[in-house]
C-alpha cells in the first residue's frame, strides 16, 4: 500500500483509557519521501508533534511528544498499521507506549478526515 499523508488531516476515533488523544484531537500531516511528521492538538492536548518513518507498506514507526492541559510533557512511541476504508480514506490501527509517566501501553485508531471542496 503506497500513498502519501502530505496535507491530510486525521482525527482520533478510539483510544485506550490510559491515552490522552480523543475524538477532539486532530492531526495535520506532512510527508517528504518516507519521513512523516504531524502537529496535533485538541481535547486534553494543548499542542503536540510526531515524527515517523513510513515503511514500504505504509506502516508508521513514530515517536511523539505533547503538552497536556495539566501542563505535563508526555512522550511516547507508536507502531501504526494502515487500513483502506471502503470510501477510500485511510485508517491507522495503533499500538503505542508511553515513554514518560507510567510507561503503560495502549491501542488507538485514527481516521482520515474527508477533505471538503
Amino acid at each position: 500500500m503506497k500513498f502519501s499523508l502530505d496535507g491530510k488531516t486525521f482525527r482520533s476515533v478510539a483510544n485506550s483509557d490510559n491515552g490522552e488523544v480523543s475524538p477532539a484531537t486532530y492531526f495535520t500531516f506532512r510527508q517528504q519521501g518516507n519521513i512523516v511528521s504531524a502537529d496535533y492538538s485538541g481535547g486534553k492536548i494543548v499542542t503536540g508533534h510526531l515524527l515517523a518513518v513510513m515503511t514500504e507498506n505504509g506502516e508508521l514507526n513514530m515517536r511523539y511528544h505533547h503538552l497536556n492541559q495539566e501542563g505535563a510533557f508526555m512522550l511516547g512511541q507508536c507502531h501504526s498499521t494502515p487500513v483502506l476504508l471502503p470510501d477510500g480514506r485511510l485508517k491507522y490501527l495503533e499500538n503505542w507506549q508511553w515513554l514518560s509517566g507510567d510507561m503503560s501501553s495502549g491501542y488507538s485508531e485514527m481516521e482520515e478526515v474527508p477533505q471538503t471542496a
